[in-house]
């Protein structure tokens, strides 16, 4: 018995076998959804169909479906006229082939289905088709119409029950051109082993224990409103610039993640490659050391030279002086000269 309404009558078509049986949503929305209401006094914001050539409102029984021309002509079309459509799966499942679930490229897989058997005949079919394809390990490519459109399915064993995956035509996938980073990128080994450490570390995950904490965050919102209390406040933003050393961010990111789980965080070191040995300094340290010694070196030639120009100075200093010292000497004695007074003669007396 089936727990929800089925939207799709019809039969898988598997060569000469038909298999009658209901189409029933597989996945359900649990997201909250949100009224428009007018702002200035929280009235309901409604959407009325009206019907443009009479100007009045109109009941969804009145309401059909129809082309619009390029001329702005519109065409009717009805559900009748949809139903008896020369094609196959207007109310059948065409089964096409068979392939490896591996090969169904993920990009393509959209709503997916249940699918019941339609009444007791169908069971005995419909259990051989599900046993076939479990043994097989294989998916059924299928075509079927639905909502105006045919589309692409596939079909699956999900515990005893077939299932339906609505598949994107090919051509519905866009190509990767423009996607990827356009400058070139080499990863370095020990990166490499950093990321797969920090992969195991934090290990598999189980789907069902994953939840919607965006969702439960907005519920408590309402309730704190719809009680008068104040609302949940936003945790504080993480503070820090943008993250320049891939190494370092890596390591956080392992030592982070043994911390959660109260595994050792003494030390978080990559795994070194057989193409790196221990002892061995790699490329990038080479060349951060050739900088190092050649600053080293122009260090040394300032040094000498000035230590030269320093005795440069001292010898020039002691010259400077030795000059002053001179010109002082001569200075002093010329002034010494000056203050002397010169020795009078005086003449000898002739005698009588």
């Amino acid at each position: 018995m089936l727990l929800v309404r089925s939207i799709w009558n019809g039969a898988i078509s598997f060569g000469l076998v038909s298999i009658p049986i209901k189409l029933v949503n597989a996945t359900e929305s649990h997201s909250v959804s949100f009224r428009q209401i007018h702002t200035e006094d929280g009235g309901r914001i409604r959407y009325r169909k009206v019907c443009e050539l009479e100007e009045r409102e109109v009941a969804q029984g009145e309401i059909g479906k129809a082309y619009e021309d390029a001329d702005g002509t519109m065409i009717p079309i009805t559900d009748e006229d949809l139903a008896s459509l020369p094609i196959p799966t207007a109310k059948t499942i065409e089964i096409e082939g068979f392939v490896p679930a591996e090969k169904v490229d993920p990009l393509q897989v959209d709503a997916a289905y249940y699918l019941a058997p339609n009444g007791v005949p169908a069971a005995k079919p419909y259990t051989l088709l599900r046993e076939a394809l479990k043994r097989s390990g294989k998916v059924a490519i299928c075509k079927f119409a639905l909502r105006g459109r045919e589309r692409l399915g596939m079909l699956r064993v999900v515990e005893d029950v077939l299932a339906m995956h609505g598949l994107l035509w090919p051509d519905e996938i866009r190509t990767t051109e423009g996607v990827a980073p356009d400058a070139s990128v080499t990863v370095r080994d020990k990166e490499l082993d950093l990321a797969d450490a920090l992969m195991e570390t934090l290990g598999e995950v189980d789907l069902d224990e994953l939840h919607d904490d965006y969702r439960e965050a907005v519920e408590e919102l309402i309730a704190a409103k719809a009680s008068g209390e104040e609302p949940p406040a936003a945790p504080a933003p993480e503070t820090g610039g943008k993250v320049l050393d891939l190494m370092a961010a890596l390591e956080n990111s392992v030592r982070a993640a043994k911390e959660s789980r109260g595994e050792d965080v003494a030390a978080v070191t990559p795994m070194r490659t057989p193409k790196e040995p221990a002892g061995k300094k790699s490329t990038a340290t080479a060349k951060k050391s050739a900088p190092s010694a050649a600053s080293a070196k122009k260090s040394t030639a300032k040094s000498s030279q000035g230590t030269r120009s320093a005795q440069a100075a001292k010898k020039t200093t002691a010259k400077t002086t030795a000059k002053k010292s001179t010109a002082k000497k001569s200075a002093t004695a010329k002034s010494t000269a000056k203050k002397t007074p010169a020795k009078k003669s005086t003449p000898r007396k002739r005698p009588a």
